[in-house]
């Protein structure tokens, strides 16, 4: 168990960036570096114990500068999008940046992915790194100066934990996220298609055609959202159905059954073919799942690829998108001096 401490990059503005390198006793990888936070690899073995990369990313710091599909990076201060770029606290209009049509997506043009963030190592043999930023007041928009600590740990049973915790010296919204794309076939392979998905929900939230929640809940039963069971990815991911046409695919919340629990499943994604299975356990009462419809070939990542639609998938543990502005779900409102707090696992393992 060993962090591998390294140089990535410098920034267009000059800003040294690091990366790490976690190492457990099974060699499984996992590489992050100070910009955005990004999770850059995650080496595990497949069935025959070969090892891939599957996740998709850059090989640069250019890459991460200038990439636009949030590869691996942490997300904030508010995952997702915010209606008409705009919230109301304690009787008060705050104005964000419309960088999705009208609204406002994933903390705004310059959010947490396009920031280096501190780093330390906490514990070198437990493979513990902590990533800290300090969001100043009306950064993007938002109100409060916003502490940030994010806390990685590769255990030595191939689980990537990641723990997020904030406190803010006023009222405001906050609602953490990693947006890693996953593939196990490897991050190259190919589209996700085929790989299988089961999520431990009930219910997802209704999308209008902005991908914005409406407020109404639903079934999962008789719809394409229904992954209750292992099911392929692209089973239903073309359906006529309309949820199906505003997203180009999926790119909808579903509300986890697990109920915060972190030792209760939420999700899992396997990939019969190699083998590989991810499992993943939240504290957070839901997940985004977003299975890069808009990725169109035009970004070169990592080893040369071009990461074409579909070629990986997002699971993003996070609060309601547009929580904030509507009453039917839990407010991702942060009081003054109280702390946010949630944790997520991605587990690795094989058939």
């Amino acid at each position: 168990m060993t962090i591998d401490e390294k140089f990535f990059g410098k920034t267009k503005s000059g800003i040294k960036v690091k990366s790490y390198i976690l190492t457990n006793k099974n060699k499984m990888e996992v590489k992050i570096i100070t910009y955005g936070g990004a999770i850059v690899e995650i080496k595990v073995p497949d069935k025959e114990g070969n090892f891939d990369d599957v996740i998709l990313g850059y090989d640069t710091i250019e890459g991460y500068e200038n990439g636009k599909k949030f590869h691996g990076a942490l997300i904030g201060r508010c995952a997702n999008r915010i209606k008409n770029s705009r919230f109301n606290i304690n009787d008060k209009i705050y104005e964000l940046e419309a960088n999705d049509g009208e609204n406002h997506l994933h903390g705004g043009r310059f959010g947490f992915d396009k920031v280096v963030w501190d780093s330390e190592i906490l514990d070198n043999e437990k493979n513990i790194l902590k990533l800290s930023y300090l969001s100043k007041d009306m950064e993007e928009g938002y109100p409060g100066n916003l502490k940030v600590d994010v806390i990685y740990q590769l255990t030595e049973y191939n689980s990537i934990k990641i723990e997020y915790r904030a406190i803010s010296d006023k009222d405001t919204v906050v609602n953490l996220t990693n947006h890693s794309y996953f593939n196990l076939r490897g991050h190259s392979s190919g589209d996700v298609l085929e790989q299988k998905l089961m999520i431990n929900s009930n219910k997802f939230t209704l999308n209008n055609k902005y991908s914005i929640p409406t407020g109404e809940i639903k079934n999962v039963e008789n719809t394409p959202m229904d992954f209750r069971k292992l099911k392929a990815i692209g089973e239903n991911i073309n359906d006529s159905d309309e949820q199906i046409e505003f997203g180009q695919g999926y790119d909808h919340n579903w509300i986890l059954n697990s109920n915060g629990d972190l030792n209760v499943l939420s999700a899992k994604l396997v990939d019969e073919l190699t083998g590989r299975v991810m499992e993943m356990y939240t504290t957070n009462i839901g997940v985004q799942i977003y299975s890069g419809n808009f990725l169109d070939g035009n970004e070169i990542g990592k080893e040369n690829t071009a990461y074409k639609r579909r070629s990986g998938i997002c699971l993003e543990t996070q609060f309601v998108p547009n929580a904030i502005n509507d009453v039917s779900f839990e407010s991702t409102l942060l009081k003054a001096n109280d702390e946010y707090r949630h944790t997520t696992i991605y587990k690795f393992k094989t058939l």
